[in-house]
């Protein structure tokens, strides 16, 4: 029998705490973040013959390119800002660079499948660890497919073109001048093509840093439980996967998460629909502030274009045809991870379209 004491013990409630070592951490990753733009921006101009001998030089082919460089290093945050720095070289075009963005979200959510796979491998339930690998794929290619004509569109009426960011020239200027002189040691005995690469590196590492400045809960403690009437509302799951992702700043992170959730019980393929529509919203606020360290309005604009675009047809889908939509995407989802031959002709489809697209 429970004693007295039991029964009138108060609930623990789980503090925020602050942690001096995740705070520097943070400031580093964010350091290493606008010094991988400035290398990326300053060694932009020597992938003009890889760009060339790829032949990555209309629309379709940025598209693929964005798609399959995303797949190759697990994330497209790094990717979208390659994007940006070739814009801003001149290296691409606009449209080029806007194509080249949205193939990078396009492949972004591979990782989730990737760490689905890991959990196969663990042992855990084929079907469940797989599926929102799959789900969060089929969402976001969905989604932005619709998403890629309404920002060309929008591109084309010059609505954003004079618009910046406040502060960008500021924050430009800051960076030059903190960051100039050790770009400038660096040029000196390395190639540009391997300071890019190498700014590329430092921008994977500092999202990697970042992740780790995230406070850690459990989801014991986090009384997710308590939470499990809300993941039946669209508009609600919209906004924490909005939300997370603003948070971490990171779609494969805010993602990547489904997988133990879904592993555990907490959440079911049907629910996340929405969460993964506002994780592809909000998830290109990194990009935003890279734009606003390269300070041109041209940058913005791209960025800003494909977070209108993919807004309005996510919000249009939700708001007219979204029960329909949600079959579609879970029968396509239930078909891939039936069977491995299933699985294995939805992996042929997905890396053999942008392969295609950068053969046009």
């Amino acid at each position: 029998m429970a004693t007295r004491s039991q029964i009138t013990r108060p609930v623990q409630k789980t503090r925020l705490r602050l942690n001096p070592g995740k705070i520097g951490l943070f400031f580093i990753s964010l350091f290493l973040f606008i010094f991988g733009i400035a290398l990326m921006k300053e060694g932009a101009v020597a992938l003009a013959p890889v760009l060339s001998g790829l032949s990555v030089d209309n629309p379709a082919d940025s598209l693929g390119f964005g798609w399959l460089f995303a797949y190759l290093i697990l994330g497209g945050s790094p990717v979208a800002a390659s994007a940006l720095t070739f814009f801003d070289n001149g290296l691409l075009d606009q449209m080029s660079a806007f194509a080249m963005i949205i193939g990078s979200r396009m492949g972004a959510g591979f990782i989730v499948l990737f760490i689905g796979f890991i959990y196969v491998l663990r042992g855990r339930d084929r079907a469940t660890s797989l599926g929102m690998g799959l789900l969060s794929l089929v969402v976001t290619y969905s989604a932005y497919v619709l998403a890629l004509p309404l920002g060309f569109w929008l591109l084309q009426r010059n609505i954003f073109d004079l618009v910046s960011l406040p502060g960008g020239a500021l924050l430009s200027s800051l960076t030059d001048v903190l960051l100039d002189p050790l770009i400038l040691f660096l040029s000196g005995f390395l190639p540009l093509w391997i300071i890019f690469l190498l700014g590329l590196g430092i921008i994977i590492f500092s999202l990697h840093l970042f992740d780790r400045c995230l406070p850690v809960m459990s989801l014991k403690a986090s009384q997710i439980g308590r939470l499990s009437n809300l993941v039946y509302r669209p508009a609600v799951m919209f906004l924490l996967g909005a939300s997370v992702t603003l948070i971490s700043m990171s779609v494969s992170m805010s993602l990547s998460i489904l997988v133990p959730l879904s592993s555990r019980g907490f959440v079911r393929r049907e629910n996340v629909i929405p969460y993964i529509m506002g994780a592809n919203v909000t998830t290109f606020i990194d990009t935003l502030f890279a734009a606003l360290l390269l300070d041109n309005p041209g940058a913005f604009a791209l960025v800003f274009s494909a977070m209108l675009s993919i807004t309005l047809v996510s919000l249009l889908i939700m708001s007219t045809v979204y029960r329909r939509y949600e079959r579609l995407l879970l029968a396509i989802t239930q078909w891939a991870s039936n069977r491995n031959q299933h699985l294995f002709v939805f992996l042929f489809i997905i890396f053999l379209i942008p392969i295609l697209l950068m053969l046009l």
